[in-house]
């Protein structure tokens, strides 16, 4: 190799520092993030590779259409957009509390570390009702012999398929057994004795279901529970180790452990974190919520 190859060669990069112009901190978080995206990439390929060889698959604006203390009321992917706002806010404050570090602000970067902070537990917390409704709540759902059952939503037994037109529910209600009309009536029996809908006959139990305006579906595919849970579950444990992460930054921030060290480089590196979850979860929602 010749001199000026050499001397060409060491402008750049001549060791003993960093050949990316960033820190070995952040060079490290950049890679396990890019390692991380693979494997979000991974589990979002092979849910597409089902989604779309399948055709009965569940739809969205039927499996996500609750809101808390909101009753029946059919609200269509509106508690998944409020869950995304409350992220997208979080990613903001992160982005302040970052800014603040870059001007030695302690106070500024306590505040709105405490608001991020704030904001991932809001977000887990729509997370573990979504799910808790999800996983315990009962749907009627058409069975494979023609009959209609109260199914629980779990991942072995997934009665998010396509709405029943009120034609297949009349048919399906006259070939199902007095026990599981009975069940069923009762499920719609808000407010009133139960024992009476035990009296009734099933002529008189179909006529009260029929005027309940029944919403029943058929039986989904039982892939879609086992994406979706362990799918938003990997990343809402990403969000939850976020949130620790942003707890020991905060701690650290008010023993003033980076006014000691001259910078908060690590408030930045906390942020690329969180950053990454707030992006991924704008595809977890395109492919699950929208799709």
């Amino acid at each position: 190799m010749s001199t000026a190859a050499v001397q060409q060669g060491t402008k750049w990069w001549t060791g003993g520092k960093s050949p990316f112009n960033a820190s070995y901190g952040k060079v490290m978080m950049w890679y396990f993030l890019m390692s991380d995206a693979f494997t979000f990439g991974a589990f979002l390929i092979s849910y597409g590779t089902i989604r779309f060889s399948v055709n009965d698959w569940a739809d969205p604006n039927h499996v996500f259409n609750s809101f808390p203390f909101a009753g029946h009321a059919n609200l269509p992917l509106a508690f998944v957009s409020l869950m995304t706002f409350i992220l997208i806010a979080s990613s903001v404050t992160m982005v302040l509390a970052v800014h603040e570090g870059h001007n030695m602000n302690r106070k500024g970067v306590e505040k709105y570390m405490i608001l991020t902070i704030i904001g991932g537990i809001a977000f887990l917390s729509c997370q573990a009702w979504e799910w808790t409704h999800l996983l315990t709540g009962e749907h009627v759902a058409l069975l494979n012999d023609g009959t209609l059952s109260i199914l629980p939503t779990t991942v072995k037994a997934n009665p998010w398929g396509p709405a029943l037109s009120h034609e297949a529910v009349a048919a399906a209600l006259q070939n199902t057994p007095q026990t599981q009309l009975a069940a069923i009536a009762a499920s719609l029996h808000h407010g009133t004795e139960v024992h009476n809908v035990a009296a009734m006959s099933n002529a008189e139990l179909i006529k009260f279901i029929e005027s309940a305006d029944l919403h029943a579906s058929q039986t989904g595919p039982i892939a879609f529970g086992g994406y979706f849970f362990g799918i938003t579950g990997f990343h809402g444990f990403h969000v939850f180790s976020g949130v620790i992460i942003n707890i020991v930054m905060y701690i650290k921030t008010k023993l003033g452990h980076f006014d000691q060290r001259g910078h908060y480089e690590m408030i930045e590196k906390a942020g690329l974190y969180w950053h990454f979850v707030d992006l991924v979860w704008v595809f977890v929602f395109l492919c699950f919520y929208l799709i």
